[in-house]
């Protein structure tokens, strides 16, 4: 019965409404429904956003073993992971960071051009960046390997840039036009040194080669190549060594090749420079001449791999780096010095003779030869305080006493230079190389093992194997270094006046910072301490080690000893209790509220106890390997636990039941801290991952890279605003909390994005399988590579660059296209049709700079970078390349930057030239193109012409007046005048007194 009237009045309702929209049931159920579904809105979850962290800073670092470092006497250009620092070695200060923001990967080559503030450095992402010293700023980036830089040379003028990288290509670069100009392949291992050698060779004035000259290369295939720059092909393949040739350098007179090897050997070989002058010719026996040939080896003093020799640029000496602490120096020897040696042992032959000692007859020769165990000597060792990764000499400088100074970077994250003396007349004292300078202080010597932060944020504690420093987080300035043991885990005591360290050897390390002194060192444990914690009643400390026990201390200040530097009331530890354990103990955690004690074991389980009575309350057990970290929420509620199975588990703290398992990281999971007054947490790995967590939904918020080693330790900040790193690699890193917010969603399709635009960029550059080749799977029929080839390599902003190219032509052929219909349908009218329409609207994009459409297309062009801009042509279909073409005769009749013209033209040309010839309609746009650009061309050559001509004509104007200067001020002749302008001298300033 209710049923049947329910239906009644629900269509009596309906009626009413229908008839009168107030009225009765139906009015009723309307503003029901409305009350429904604002319940509905409100009951929809809103999106939670989170605040984004970004890297702030990165410090600890003096210099990183990844590449060679160059010292010009004052400043050190040093790598430091992504970044290269310039250091005044004189005063220890940091003067310059080079960075770019974004760019991750680590440097791996630096090389000064002759153009002194302009700086090549390689990474390992295989692209080539150019620095300008003065403006600490990129001028240009160039993109042509798939694997890291491995050597970087500039010719003599610093025009030209050579580069040979992993891939075993190398590379020749124009500095000037900011392209590649190509590619030479002929090395099947990685390329170690790169040598440009001057040619002697006169081109005329209209030979279209390149620059001519010779690069000589060596690699880990044991070949040492010469390669002709002018016909862009190898000339000499020298088989050098036994093994991978790894150093490789040229004397000043260009003569002269050393080599070493991985076996501990060095090599010379003489260079024909008449030869070379005259290029590949047949001898008189039919066979080619030879550019290189071998002398003799030079004797080392150990057997190690030659990993660095260089040739002094001023003095006669050469320096060979073959043992991991050493630099051996060779004296060069003048051929006069070498007689009277050689004299001097004749003497003494014949006076032995006399004696009736020398039993042999020797044939005496007039002129003995120059052996080049006579010509280079050993002069001096330079041993340095750990291991060498790479050594440079400083600049003469003439106020320094005689001799010269050599700088030597370290593997172990330091600097330094020592001053190396002249030769001595007397054999009784050898000469003796002594340090002058070293930066070591702002950074550690190994891996940055534990970090602690004080209660306000202001300092920070790093520990690592053999030193304790203490940083202000303000300025990240090193505040206190201090000698520790091998430390494992630290804290700042309350007061922040005191860092207590544990070590591997099982003791707890009390430190002193005001006085950066040890005031007290207790043998706490018998095994290493991997674990110490404040109580959070901040009256005492607990501590965990390897030797099963956990063990209660509370602090105590007691008299300073009699050897002891301070004076009155020390802090120390006194032992209060006990807690015996099953197995070794890798953690422990107090809750926030002094509840609970919890306890990480080697057997992969964690112990929750009660702290008064040590009663045991839960066992956590789910990892499959030990929990090697862990910590409890703000409020007691939530036990976060990362393990070496590479797992985090979030735990209950009321029934000990496990809220989620999460898959964090590729590695193990080093390091877990939750966020204060919240409950998201972050966690650390050897994948060199930070990773940002919400624990209540469990879902991973943010993923930060930056740290090129596995990452040990972590720090949170008290007031939950920034987090601390520190890692393998040396450095520390600190990553801010920004105002931006962040959105899941996004963060996810920003991970997606990344990983698709990559993947396009590597499938493009696959030579194994050319698009359209229809290999299967990517494998094409192998093919005969070109010893010389373009230089091209597609990246994920030559892609956006090429999209924006196409977007910009297909929006100017639409605009054209709409304003010639309009025009066309116009002109069939006459001029007072009533038909007539007032012209379309302009494209929104032209109509707010106020472009033409032809001005719009290159001004898009002339964004995109120099170096990319080959790469950005070829991702243009055939289609969007004529149309191009007409933009491109447009801009040659209105002579609109013609360089760009001509080079997007030559390059069109040479590649889409099959589709361009067989395509009739293209001859209506090239005829027209071709008179507009000789035109252009020929104004741009007339132009240089005149400017050129009036520069010459400046210069000699200049001259005559300085001459004439000269003839009035100074009473010369002519000719000495000429040879003073010519060395360029300035005139001594005399200040005249009245």
């Amino acid at each position: 019965m209710s049923n049947f009237r329910g239906k009644r009045t629900g269509e009596t309702g309906k009626r009413q409404i229908g008839e009168d929209g107030k009225s009765g049931v139906g009015y009723g159920m309307r503003r029901k429904k409305i009350q429904i579904e604002t319940r509905k809105i409100n009951s929809i979850p809103m999106v939670q956003s989170y605040l984004k962290h970004g890297p702030t800073q990165a410090f600890g670092l003096v210099c990183s073993s990844s590449s060679n470092s160059i010292f010009d006497g004052k400043l050190a250009y040093v790598p430091a992971l992504e970044d290269v620092l310039v250091w005044d070695v004189k005063k220890g200060k940091m003067l310059a960071m080079w960075h770019e923001t974004g760019h991750r990967a680590e440097v791996t080559c630096i090389r000064r051009s002759p153009q002194s503030n302009v700086f090549a450095v390689g990474y390992a992402d295989g692209s080539v960046r150019i620095w300008n010293y003065t403006s600490e700023s990129v001028i240009t980036t160039f993109n042509g390997h798939k694997k890291a830089i491995t050597s970087l040379a500039f010719d003599e003028r610093g025009t030209r840039l050579a580069s040979g990288s992993q891939d075993t290509d190398l590379i020749i670069w124009d500095i000037v036009g900011e392209t590649g100009l190509y590619r030479l392949r002929g090395h099947r291992d990685q390329i170690t040194n790169i040598r440009f050698l001057p040619s002697s060779r006169d081109l005329p004035s209209t030979s279209t080669s390149a620059s001519p000259g010779y690069l000589l290369t060596s690699g880990k295939d044991t070949f040492v190549k010469l390669w002709d720059l002018s016909t862009q092909h190898c000339v000499q393949t020298v088989v050098a060594h036994r093994s991978e040739i790894w150093s490789l350098d040229i004397n000043r007179e260009q003569d002269l090749i050393f080599t070493g090897s991985g076996e501990g050997e060095v090599k010379a070989w003489r260079i024909d420079s008449e030869t070379l002058a005259v290029g590949l010719k047949e001898t008189e026996t039919g066979e080619v001449a030879k550019f290189i040939h071998p002398i003799a080896g030079l004797p080392l003093a150990s057997r190690h791999r030659v990993s660095q020799i260089s040739f002094h640029p001023t003095q006669p000496y050469v320096s060979v780096q073959s043992h991991d602490r050493s630099v051996e120096i060779f004296r060069i020897r003048t051929e006069e010095e070498i007689r009277k040696k050689q004299a001097r042992r004749k003497k003494r032959a014949q006076e032995k003779k006399k004696q009736g000692k020398a039993v042999e007859e020797k044939t005496e020769e007039d002129e003995p030869e120059i052996t080049l165990v006579d010509m280079f000597t050993p002069h001096l060792v330079v041993r340095a305080n750990g291991k060498i990764r790479s050594f440079d000499y400083g600049s003469d400088d003439k106020v320094v006493k005689p001799g010269f100074q050599i700088f030597v970077a370290l593997n172990t994250n330091a600097i330094e230079v020592y001053n190396v003396p002249p030769p001595t007349k007397s054999k009784d004292v050898p000469p003796e190389a002594t340090r002058s300078f070293s930066v070591d202080l702002p950074g550690h010597r190994t891996d940055v093992r534990s970090l602690c932060l004080s209660s306000n944020d202001q300092m920070l504690a790093s520990a690592s194997n053999g030193s304790l420093k203490i940083w202000n987080m303000k300025t990240t300035s090193c505040i206190r270094t201090m000698d520790c043991g091998y430390p494992v885990c630290s804290t700042f005591l309350p007061g922040d006046k005191h860092v207590v360290i544990g070590t591997k050897s099982g003791e707890i390390l009390i430190y002193d910072i005001a006085s950066s002194t040890l005031i007290d060192t207790i043998q706490a444990h018998t095994a290493t301490v991997w674990s110490i914690q404040v109580c959070p009643d901040e009256g005492g400390i607990i501590s965990g080690s390897a030797d099963k026990d956990v063990k209660f201390w509370d602090f105590e200040q007691k008299d300073a000893r009699g050897e002891s530097a301070q004076s009155g009331k020390l802090m120390s530890l006194v032992h209060m209790r006990t807690l015996k354990m099953t197995d070794e103990v890798l953690s422990v955690r107090y809750s926030p509220n002094g509840k609970l004690l919890a306890v990480a074991l080697l057997d992969s389980t964690v112990k929750v106890f009660y702290r008064d009575t040590l009663k045991f309350f839960l066992s956590l057990y789910g990892h499959k390997l030990p929990v090697l970290a862990m910590d409890i929420s703000h409020d007691s509620k939530l036990i976060v636990t990362c393990s070496a199975d590479k797992n985090v588990k979030i735990w209950g703290l009321d029934f000990g039941d496990c809220h989620k398992s999460i898959f964090a990281h590729e590695e193990s999971v080093m390091q877990v801290a939750f966020e204060k007054g919240s409950h998201y947490f972050w966690t650390v790995g050897k994948d060199k991952m930070l990773k940002y967590w919400d624990g209540d939904k469990f879902e991973g918020i943010q993923k930060l890279d930056g740290h090129h080693g596995e990452i040990w330790a972590l720090a949170v900040s008290n007031h939950g605003s920034f987090v601390v790193t520190g890692s393998q690699d040396k450095s520390i890193r600190v990553y801010e909390k920004l105002d931006e917010p962040l959105f899941l969603e996004e963060e996810r399709e920003r991970e997606l994005e990344e990983i698709y635009e990559t993947g396009i960029a590597d499938a493009m550059n696959r030579e194994d399988a050319p698009i359209g080749s229809g290999a299967e799977d990517g494998f094409a029929p192998p093919t005969t590579q070109a010893e010389v080839t373009t230089v091209s390599k597609q990246t994920a902003e030559t892609l956006m660059a090429g999209e924006r190219i196409m977007e910009a032509l297909e929006l100017a052929d639409t605009e054209r296209a709409t304003f010639q219909e309009y025009g066309e349908a116009m002109a069939k009218l006459s001029e007072d049709d009533p038909m007539r329409l007032q012209p379309p609207a302009r494209n929104p994009i032209l109509a707010a700079y106020d472009l033409e459409p032809e001005a719009y297309v290159l001004r898009i062009v002339e964004k995109v970078q120099s170096a990319a801009l080959h790469d950005a042509l070829l991702v243009l279909p055939f289609g969007r390349v004529v149309s191009l073409m007409y933009y491109l005769t447009i801009w040659a009749q209105k002579g609109w930057n013609i360089p760009l013209v001509s080079r997007i033209m030559f390059f069109v040309l040479k590649v889409h030239h099959h589709q361009i010839v067989a395509n009739r309609i293209m001859r209506t746009t090239l005829i027209p193109l071709r008179k507009h650009l000789r035109t252009a061309l020929q104004r741009q050559k007339e132009m240089i012409g005149y400017n050129l001509a009036a520069l010459q004509y400046m210069k000699r104007r200049n001259e005559a007046e300085r001459t004439a200067q000269f003839y009035e001020e100074e009473d010369w002749d002519e000719e000495k005048v000429r040879s003073r302008i010519a060395e360029g001298k300035k005139r001594k300033r005399v200040t005249l007194k009245a």
